[in-house]
């Protein structure tokens, strides 16, 4: 099995690093001063569970990968447009794109610019960042993929890769209801990123406090009632069921958001906070605490301010 990553940060460096450990041949497409460092020295996972694969295929150009059987989509949401653009080399007619990043409109994205036969839906819930060229490094041992055709079909390609992940020692599971994952996903993502981004603390003191972990469970509370108006099977105590799983994952966990502004690159916050305000909208939930995250971290959304 051929599988790309376009997109060779926090998320696909580790999950491709992880897969280089199983069967399947991984191509990563990265760029800049990490990339070189991955031509040069290999790519290291350090954390709980380290992990360092001497020799990766790794390219700027998608052209010198050529076709593969799964491109996974893992860049940062503002380099979309141009990321789907850069894998058309990859792309054959049984070629499976899946969209690993963060938000619920990615997709929407996606089907703009090729044919739903190629679309899978996917989700990845893991704590990295990239800690210097060549190197991610993970906090906590929480590690999981999910992924399915939206149609609910247990399909031979999603099982040829369930093995794969499986083999490579990652926590897959191939979904049945996939959009439902990728919101579940969404309403924590949401209130992780939005208060350790706006509060600039990791979640363990955010959860121990009474008033902001009160404002994490209402920023969480309003991406369920805007799922569930756009028909999404989330139950309406969904918030407080994703409240516990904040209580769950390590003291220091943080946001790839949070690691942005620290570092004054662009903000996702248009796709996640705001993306609750849009869709919101559109079925007339209020959304104020997700503006409230959007308004406050406005000046920052384009990367440092002067």
């Amino acid at each position: 099995m051929r599988i790309a990553f376009m997109g060779s940060g926090g998320l696909g460096g580790y999950f491709g690093a992880r897969l280089c450990g199983g069967d399947a041949e991984v191509h990563f497409i990265a760029r800049g001063s990490h990339l070189q460092a991955m031509r040069a020295n290999g790519l290291r996972v350090e954390g709980p569970a380290p992990i360092h694969i001497p020799r990766v295929s790794a390219t700027g150009d998608p052209r010198e990968v050529g076709v593969v059987d799964f491109v996974m989509l893992c860049v940062k949401l503002w380099d979309t447009e141009a990321a789907l653009q850069q894998i058309r080399p990859l792309i054959g007619p049984g070629t499976a794109i899946i969209s690993f990043q963060n938000g619920v409109l990615k997709d929407q994205y996606l089907r703009a610019a090729y044919d739903e036969s190629h679309i899978m839906g996917g989700v990845g819930y893991v704590a990295t960042t990239v800690d210097r060229p060549g190197v991610i490094r993970q906090t906590g041992t929480m590690q999981r993929l999910l992924f399915g055709e939206f149609d609910g079909s247990r399909s031979p390609r999603g099982q040829a890769l369930l093995a794969a992940c499986l083999a490579g020692g990652i926590n897959a599971e191939l979904s049945e209801n996939i959009l439902r994952d990728i919101w579940q996903k969404y309403v924590f993502l949401v209130g992780l990123s939005g208060t350790t981004t706006t509060i600039r603390k990791p979640i363990g003191p955010i959860r121990e406090n009474p008033q902001t972990r009160a404002f994490l469970l209402d920023v969480m509370r309003e991406v369920v009632a805007v799922g569930r108006a756009h028909g999404v099977d989330l139950a309406d105590d969904y918030a407080e069921v994703r409240l516990r799983l904040a209580d769950e994952v390590a003291y220091d966990m943080t946001s790839s958001m949070h690691h942005d502004l620290d570092r004054g690159n662009p903000l996702e916050v248009r796709w996640l906070a705001g993306g609750v305000m849009e869709l919101g909208r559109s079925k007339g939930v209020p959304t104020p605490l997700n503006r409230a995250i959007a308004d406050i971290l406005a000046l920052y959304s384009a990367g440092k301010v002067a």
